[in-house]
Formats: C-alpha cells, structure tokens, sequence
C-alpha cells in the first residue's frame, strides 16, 4: 500500500519560496508518475505539476510553469515541488499522489490512486 507523507507548507510573504516535499513507501517506484495538486477555498482541485518517476520527465499548469519545479531525490523515495516567486493565489493545501497513469492524463486528479494527507500553503500580499 503505497504511503505519501507531505512537507514543507507554510506561510510565505508573496515573492517568496517554499518546498514541499513528499516522502513515499511501499512501493518499488520506479513506474510511477507522482503528482502535485492542490485545492484552494471555494475552488475546484488542480493540477499543479507531474513528474515520472524513472524518466524525471516533468509536466506543469500553465499557471506555474517557470515558477515551480518539480524533482525527486537521488536514491531517495522523496519527490518534491521547489515554489518561487509565489503569488497570493498560490494559496491552498497541496497534495501530492501516486499511480501509474499514462503520460496524456497526467493531469488528471482521477488517474492516480494514492494521495497524501495535504500540507498548508499560504501566501500574504
């Protein structure tokens, strides 16, 4: 059963940066594409980024791309999402979530199977 943990929200001036971080377990990961989503009040959930486990090959929302970076560690089951230039409507919890979808529906939070329990993004004007 695959576990995700997440790390690393919390409350940033706008402008500023933050790291999440998403540790996984059990489960041989090497298949897997791992995904960022997140959910803000009064909002539908959102794709934020994607990243295939083996590859690395990485996709993102339009909304952040040039700003978020998603990478995972070197020998490490620990995928992670670096947020600069962050903007008041970053705002939101952040989950990340694990399955095998293929690549075209990568952005679909109804691809993957496994979700962490979400960390707490706040951006102030």
């Amino acid at each position: 059963q695959v576990q995700l943990v997440e790390s690393g929200g919390g409350l940033v001036q706008a402008g500023g940066s933050l790291r999440l971080s998403c540790a996984a377990s059990g489960r041989t990961f090497s298949s897997y594409a791992m995904g960022w989503f997140r959910l803000a009040p009064g909002k539908e959930r959102e794709f934020v980024a994607a990243i295939k486990w083996g590859s690395r090959h990485t996709a993102y929302a339009d909304s952040v791309k040039g700003r978020f970076t998603a990478s995972r560690g070197n020998g490490q089951n620990t995928v992670y999402l670096q947020m600069n230039s962050l903007k008041p409507e970053d705002t939101a919890v952040y989950y990340c979530a694990a399955d095998t979808p293929i690549w075209s529906n990568i952005r679909n939070s109804a691809a993957y199977d496994s979700w962490g329990q979400g960390t707490q993004v706040t951006v102030s004007s």
